[in-house]
Formats: structure tokens, C-alpha cells, sequence
């Protein structure tokens, strides 16, 4: 289990005396009473097999049936949840979403934009300072690292890191799970790549990684497909470049046809956040609010863990003995993560910004 280190698990005396918005038991009735007179939540872009949220959302659901969850674009990227906001500012219907779920880099520029609100949890204390807003913008809430999902049946071979990838046994196999220019998932798997060349943390590491796949387009080995569970099976994407949780979740999925293996590669081991937080503009404040607190619950940390990411409160979870062990077994052995590198902020914007503006001009390749 992958465990922050250094400023990914030090709290400070500041945060820790910061006080949360639910204070009491009877603030959160007048919340969840406030939710329910709401009737409604609007999500956008979460896939149900993507982290557990297919049971999450049940599970909210299930403990607050008077809520109706209303679930916009469930393949969007981090870039489109943007727009959806911008696009419906002065539209209180169906289509404006009232909590968005983004790569960690979106999240300051989102505050500062004035996209978002200002919300913190009841357990605003235990999620790590350095991947949450001090103000209480936007905040982590589960994690992963990149990995290779490979259809079995077409692949004989399956690569072990990323430079494997420019084999040329892998000819018209290798896709990104998302578009490069919007996809945070496929941001990170650009950039994951450039940091397996040895390029530095940052920038650096974003243009390296759009060198390896202008590389790896030119081969003919790159499918410009945003890549699924589905595309792999069909054999349109055998290699699919994921989140481990979205390919461990495939894999289930798929339930053995076709075979699936699952490689955390040994170099470039990125490590993603997600964030979580509520549009400025949301239509309904209040179960956006109630929603949060699920999902930061134990029951909804949980949930993540089933769906195969790393809560961002495990820490936590797992020193009050509430981590189920055969949850923890069917995770891939800690050691496949001992390798994995946290982006900070700065490496992060740094990075998107290189791969966003250049894909196009250096890769070429139009994925949709």
C-alpha cells in the first residue's frame, strides 16, 4: 500500500486547528434536511467502474433515497468538468453539474478562476495538507499510479516499462485512456512516459514524454482511440495505458475474456491525486455538501478501496482497524508501488501546460 512520505503526510499545527463547516450532529441534520428539500445532486464525468463508483453512488443513494443523483457525461475528462461549469453559470437545469471530480492540477486554477466553493468535511483533518486547499476549495480524496492493462489473447509479450513500448511487436496496439489535450489520466500517462526517458520532474518531463509518443506514433504503434475496457477486449487498444484501479477493475470486468494482465512499469511510476469540489454555481449546494461528506465518510473512503484506489484517509482507516483485510488482499503487492513519484502542484501545471499546447504540433495524433 502506497503510504505519503515527507510533506504527503505531515499535517501542520494550522490545519489541524482549522475548524470544519460540520461541527455537530445537529449541523448535519440541518444539512442532510437542507439536501433532501434539494432533491437533487448532479455529477459529471464518473464512469461506475472508474475507482468503486458504481457502489458509491449506490451506496449514497441507498442511505439518501430522497436524493436523486442525476449523472451528466460519465466519460468527460478533467478539462470538460471545467467547461460544464463555465458553459452553465446562469443555468440552474439539468446539465450544470453541482461537484466536479479532477485532476489535482485543476483544482487551484479552478479556485482561481472562481469556478468553485469553499466546503470543508467533517474529516477536513485527516486529508494530507499538501493535497488539499487550505481554504477548503478543493481537496484529495483517492489516488493511483499508471499501468499497463493488456488484452492477453493479441499480446504475447507483455511490456514491462515504457520504453517496451516502442517494440515493434506492439504495431497498431498502444492507446491512452483518455485525450491528452482534456484527459487528466492521459496527461499523466504522457508524463509518466517523459520521467521513464530521465527527464526532470516538470516541464522537462512533459516534453519528453511528448517526444516518446511522437516516437511511438511514428512506429504506427500508437492507436489514437480513447481507450476503454471495451476497445480492449474487441482488440482495438490490446495495450491500454490506465489508472491501475480502472485496469484492475477491467479486468474483472472482462472476467477472463479475454486474459488480462495488469504491469505497473518499473520506471516513471506516477502517482495521481484526485480532487474533489463544488461548482460555485451548483444548482444544489446542499446535497453537494451531503455528498461530500459521504464520500469522505469511512463508508465512502472504503468504497474507493473496493474499487481498487487508494483513499486519500487510509492512513487513518487502517490505525483505527477499520481496513477489512480481504479488501487489502486483493490489491497488488505493495512492493509494485515502492518506486512511485507524487507530481507537486508546480509539476503538475507545468507538465499539462507543455502536453495541452504541444500535442498536436509535436504528436500529431487526433484521439477521440
Amino acid at each position: 500500500m502506497i503510504k505519503f512520505t515527507g510533506r504527503l503526510l505531515s499535517l501542520t499545527a494550522a490545519t489541524l486547528m482549522v475548524s470544519t463547516a460540520i461541527a455537530s450532529a445537529e449541523t448535519m441534520d440541518k444539512l442532510v434536511a437542507a439536501a433532501k428539500a434539494e432533491g437533487q445532486l448532479t455529477t459529471i464525468a464518473l464512469p461506475h467502474d472508474w475507482c468503486g463508483y458504481g457502489a458509491v453512488i449506490d451506496g449514497f443513494k441507498a442511505k439518501y433515497p430522497e436524493i436523486t443523483v442525476n449523472e451528466l457525461n460519465p466519460d468527460a475528462g478533467s478539462s470538460d468538468e471545467i467547461e460544464a461549469i463555465k458553459a452553465n453559470k446562469d443555468n440552474k437545469g439539468p446539465q450544470a453539474p453541482d461537484v466536479i471530480d479532477v485532476g489535482l492540477s485543476y483544482g487551484p486554477q479552478a479556485k482561481k478562476d472562481g469556478l468553485i466553493q469553499a466546503y470543508k468535511v467533517s474529516t477536513w483533518k485527516s486529508i494530507p495538507a499538501s493535497v488539499k486547499d487550505a481554504d477548503g476549495f478543493w481537496y484529495g480524496d483517492y489516488y493511483g499510479v499508471l499501468s499497463f492493462e493488456v488484452n492477453k489473447d493479441l499480446v504475447k509479450n507483455t511490456p514491462a516499462d515504457w520504453a517496451d513500448l516502442q517494440k515493434d511487436e506492439y504495431k497498431n496496439s498502444i492507446a491512452l485512456a483518455g485525450d491528452p489535450r482534456a484527459s487528466n489520466q492521459a496527461i499523466q500517462g504522457v508524463y509518466a512516459s517523459g520521467l521513464s526517458k530521465g527527464a526532470a520532474a516538470g516541464a522537462a518531463a512533459g516534453e519528453a514524454g511528448l517526444a516518446f509518443f511522437k516516437e511511438l506514433n511514428a512506429k504506427g504503434n500508437f492507436v489514437p482511440v480513447i481507450g476503454k475496457a471495451a476497445t480492449l477486449a474487441q482488440g482495438q487498444t490490446p495495450i491500454l495505458i490506465t489508472w491501475d484501479y480502472n485496469a484492475l477493475a477491467g479486468r474483472d470486468t472482462l472476467k477472463g475474456n479475454p486474459p488480462v494482465d495488469v504491469v505497473v512499469p518499473k520506471t516513471g511510476v506516477v502517482a495521481g491525486v484526485y480532487v474533489q469540489a463544488i461548482s460555485a454555481y451548483a444548482p444544489h449546494p446542499n446535497a453537494a455538501k451531503l455528498w461530500m461528506e459521504y464520500i469522505y465518510s469511512d463508508e465512502g473512503q472504503l468504497g474507493w478501496l473496493k474499487g481498487y484506489c487508494h483513499p486519500i484517509r487510509f492512513s487513518e482507516l487502517a490505525k483505527k482497524g477499520k481496513v477489512p483485510k480481504e479488501v487489502l488482499d486483493k490489491l497488488p503487492p505493495a512492493a509494485s508501488y515502492k518506486a512511485a513519484t507524487f507530481p507537486t502542484l508546480e509539476e503538475q501545471a507545468a507538465a499539462k501546460e507543455a502536453i495541452t499546447k504541444k500535442w498536436d504540433s509535436v504528436v500529431g495524433a487526433n484521439v477521440k
